[in-house]
């Protein structure tokens, strides 16, 4: 699902004598890595060798964001989406949302952010025989909310990934595929027997959820809260709670202050309902703000 935290990024080309420049602000500012590491500029080469195109030698890319990094809320695919749209809209490229999604997913693994990211509100995608990824809107129910407890600590998405089995048994990978359409349904219907079922994961969390100290602390607070259900966002360290919309800032102030109770600082918001209440909330959003 897409959340209401941006990304924000100006490019101009043609007015740097040094080469590639990548400077950062907002969440990004604590990152230090190579102009050939940043990931803005990874999805940006990324839809230049799609379009046949030579990435420019001259360009400053100046990026801010209040997406907090390494906390399971697709910040990694927020910076590669840019990078890729900033690079078709600058070559004035023809590559539609279908194209940007398989660039983007590409590099970052999996289609699950870089398709809201692209899209917009809550996406279902799947891979083809090709290698391709197929992706559609979902209907999310007005009467629902999300909300996201970010504490003050992260998991990097390398360690999550290891400490991943490299198998799971036959039953568990069922109870893995009818939860994952449960979700599908209790998104559209609000129905919170189907909802609880379905954010209780089976397939990742019983394995990560020691990478998150106060893990069941927290998901517990937010389910005696008022919370339909809560689980990891991503693959952590923040926790998301389903919720109805009139029992967000309480199921907040409940899962903040069981982190606090372990010594774990804490944020949290509550999305908001798209206009129509289609989708949640808007795209990880783009500026494309292009000077020559």
């Amino acid at each position: 699902m897409a959340l209401g935290r941006w990304l924000d990024v100006t490019a101009r080309c043609g007015t740097n004598a040094e080469g590639v420049i990548v400077k950062r602000g907002g969440t990004l500012s604590g990152l230090d890595c190579a102009y050939d590491d940043d990931l803005i500029w990874r999805g940006f080469v990324a839809a230049c060798v799609a379009l046949r195109c030579t990435p420019p030698d001259d360009i400053e890319l100046d990026a801010t964001s209040d997406i907090p990094v390494a906390r399971g809320l697709g910040s990694s695919a927020a910076a590669i989406v840019a990078g890729a749209l900033l690079a078709n809209a600058i070559l004035e490229g023809k590559l539609d949302h279908a194209a940007i999604i398989d660039i983007a997913a590409s590099l970052e693994g999996h289609p699950d952010n870089v398709a809201p990211s692209t899209l917009g509100g809550a996406v279902l995608s799947v891979r083809t025989a090709g290698h391709h990824y197929r992706s559609a809107q979902l209907v999310v129910h007005p009467s629902l909310r999300f909300v996201f407890v970010v504490p003050n600590f992260e998991v990097r998405t390398a360690a999550a990934r290891a400490a991943l089995p490299a198998q799971l048994d036959f039953g568990t990978a069922v109870s893995a595929a009818a939860r994952a359409a449960a979700l599908v349904v209790g998104l559209q219907t609000a129905d919170a027997a189907i909802l609880a079922v379905a954010l209780d994961d089976v397939l990742h969390v019983p394995f990560r959820r020691a990478l998150v100290p106060g893990y069941d602390r927290v998901t517990d607070a937010a389910i005696t809260a008022g919370a339909i259900g809560a689980t990891l966002s991503g693959s952590g360290s923040s926790i998301v709670a389903v919720v109805h919309d009139d029992s967000g800032p309480a199921v907040c102030d409940a899962a903040v202050r069981a982190w606090q109770a372990v010594g774990v600082e804490a944020e949290a918001f509550v999305t908001a309902a798209e206009r129509g209440g289609a989708t949640i909330d808007t795209a990880q959003r783009v500026h494309r703000t292009l000077q020559f």
